[in-house]
């Protein structure tokens, strides 16, 4: 792999609203990935009947929208604020 470039190492800079919820970037991709799932398990949002479905709060709203978002969908939402 060494010379390869992963796109999940890559540091990327998070959006404002991104930052409020899992701190300050840069980050890899796999970074933001794991702090948002700590924020979603840290504050139960993920539905009780279905692991799969993401009930966000007001500030993951902020970045993911603020209805039900399969945990599929979420990472798309999610990659709309790294640039």
């Amino acid at each position: 792999m060494a010379g390869k470039n992963n796109a999940l190492q890559k540091p990327v800079q998070l959006s404002p609203q991104l930052e409020n919820v899992i701190g300050k970037g840069p980050l890899t991709r796999a970074q933001v990935t794991s702090k948002v799932w700590d924020y979603i398990k840290g504050n139960s949002l993920q539905d009780a009947n279905d692991k799969r479905q993401i009930n966000p709060d007001a500030k993951l709203g902020a970045v993911i929208g603020t209805e039900q978002i399969s945990m599929f969908k979420m990472t798309a939402a999610v990659s709309k604020h790294l640039t």
